[in-house]
């Protein structure tokens, strides 16, 4: 068995488009998209500022020595 060819796949879209139609396929394309860009987006957005994390961290050892008083 051979891979698939141009026109086997032509076949696929075709009977692809006629079961869907043409709206649903632009729909799922949209959300697709839109799917891809938050994913993009919250992969690009991972950079959270240190100093953050530093206030947290300073408040903590104090609490911490306070009770070992």
């Amino acid at each position: 068995m051979e891979g698939l060819s141009i026109t086997k796949l032509l076949v696929i879209a075709v009977l692809i488009i006629l079961l869907f139609g043409t709206s649903k396929l632009r729909s799922l394309g949209a959300d697709l998209g839109a799917a891809l860009k938050g994913f993009k987006k919250a992969v690009g957005d991972d950079t959270t500022p240190p100093a953050a994390n530093t206030a947290e961290s300073q408040s903590n050892p104090q609490s911490v020595e306070k009770k070992d008083q």
